[in-house]
């Protein structure tokens, strides 16, 4: 959707069928990867009125037993990188152009991230070149799915959060690859993590600010676990760190 200063945003609505609490996810865990470096889309609360909805035929979510309109109010806007007609992105790349990404290391430190943020889908990422680069950069996406998606918890598991190409990983020779990524999230305190929610609509949580912060706890105690969670997904049937001596 073009928006009011001519940007473009990928925007999910609050009726979308994973729940509201995945427009939250989104704002926060976005906001949070940007604050330890990670390179993620900026995001914004993004106001779509009836009135566009009304006369956009598009503006309809497919469900299974039909389409619903989507809703009029906040929803979540991921900034598109560039405009539409002039900025053309992959979420596929083949093996060479893969392996020469810009910012390749990248994926090591979403990996850790989604470990601490107990992501539950695989890791999703888009690939566009700037300007005259003849090298694509990686730009990570949907966060909706970082702490188990509506339920807010985190049953962890070796395999989640890895990006399902591991070509991604062959910098990684150790737990000291991912040095940077760990330090940076365990020097989050408290006062950031509350800052990172504090843009979040009560709306995308209906309301329910217990449950909010006892979300923000759980996250603010988990930074001392991530090295064990990085260390069971070395260890884990799939190998997905080649190199890791």
């Amino acid at each position: 959707m073009r928006c009011v200063g001519e940007e473009y945003y990928v925007v999910k609505f609050q009726n979308n069928p994973q729940g509201v609490r995945i427009l939250a996810n989104e704002l926060l865990a976005t906001r949070l990867a940007a604050r330890v470096g990670l390179p993620v889309a900026q995001v914004a609360v993004v106001e779509v009125r009836e009135a566009l909805i009304r006369h956009t035929e598009d503006l309809v979510i497919q469900m299974g037993r039909g389409r619903a309109p989507c809703s009029a109010g906040f929803q979540f806007g991921s900034r598109y990188p560039g405009s539409p007609a002039e900025t053309v992105v992959y979420d596929f790349l083949p093996e060479e152009q893969l392996c020469e990404v810009l910012n390749l290391d990248a994926f090591r430190g979403i990996f850790v991230f989604d470990k601490w943020s107990c992501n539950t889908n695989g890791r999703q990422a888009i690939f566009f070149r700037s300007g005259g680069e003849s090298r694509y950069q990686a730009q990570m996406i949907d966060h909706g799915f970082c702490f188990n998606a509506g339920e807010w918890n985190f049953p962890d598991a070796p395999l989640r959060g890895l990006y399902a190409r591991h070509r991604v990983y062959d910098g990684v020779h150790g737990l000291e690859s991912f040095d940077l990524w760990i330090s940076r999230i365990e020097k989050l305190d408290a006062a950031a993590l509350e800052e990172a929610a504090s843009a979040i609509p009560p709306d995308w949580y209906g309301g329910d600010h217990d449950a909010l912060e006892r979300l923000l706890e759980q996250l603010f105690r988990r930074r001392t676990i991530v090295r064990d969670l990085i260390v069971s997904s070395w260890k884990s049937s799939a190998q997905p760190f080649a190199n890791w001596k």
